[in-house]
């Protein structure tokens, strides 16, 4: 028995129902009948193609492979969309696990411990020589070049770099004595 594929549903339940007398390689038919539908319907849910085809031929297997079972169930055809459903379910929170998994938990910052470092980098600033210290916010924290830095203090572009580096080299040397 072949019918059209653009046929309603009714009528593959009339297969369906056919079937029951028919033998298994009617399996076959209800593919036929079904396929381009059930395609349809997953790539609408699922807004891929690829995703659909592969859902519709996992669903169509499994069918397959309990058919004997399925061809004498009352409605084969909602019993295959079901297996389809449930295989877009499964799929969507098998993807969505593994993106969890994936997503690191972002450390967990003690508050007490920022303060702490507050402190010592304001005791450090605070050791520099006022010119070092004013060399450093400018050029490391606001970023400004040298040019611009040294335009603002009154000094060479030279001078800017030479004092921000003697500055970090003190941060440097006073904060790494405060991590031992």
């Amino acid at each position: 028995m072949v019918t059209d594929v653009t046929e309603g549903p009714t009528d593959a339940r009339a297969l369906a129902a056919s079937e029951q007398t028919a033998g298994p390689q009617d399996f076959a038919v209800f593919f036929g009948t079904e396929r381009t539908r059930l395609f349809g319907t997953l790539a609408l849910v699922t807004a891929d193609r690829v995703e659909a085809e592969e859902l519709m031929q996992e669903a169509f297997v499994r069918v397959w492979e309990r058919w004997d079972r399925v061809v004498r169930h009352p409605d084969p055809v909602g019993y295959l969309y079901r297996t389809a459903f449930n295989l877009v379910r499964q799929r969507r929170r098998r993807l969505r696990r593994a993106a969890l998994r994936r997503v690191e938990a972002a450390p967990s910052i003690d508050p007490f411990a920022a303060v702490d470092d507050l402190v010592d980098v304001a005791e450090a600033l605070r050791a520099l020589t006022e010119r070092q210290r004013a060399a450093l916010v400018l050029t490391d924290l606001l970023d400004f070049d040298s040019a611009e830095a040294a335009h603002l203090l009154g000094v060479r572009p030279g001078t800017v770099r030479s004092l921000a580096s003697q500055g970090r080299a003190s941060l440097r040397e006073v904060l790494g004595a405060a991590d031992e």
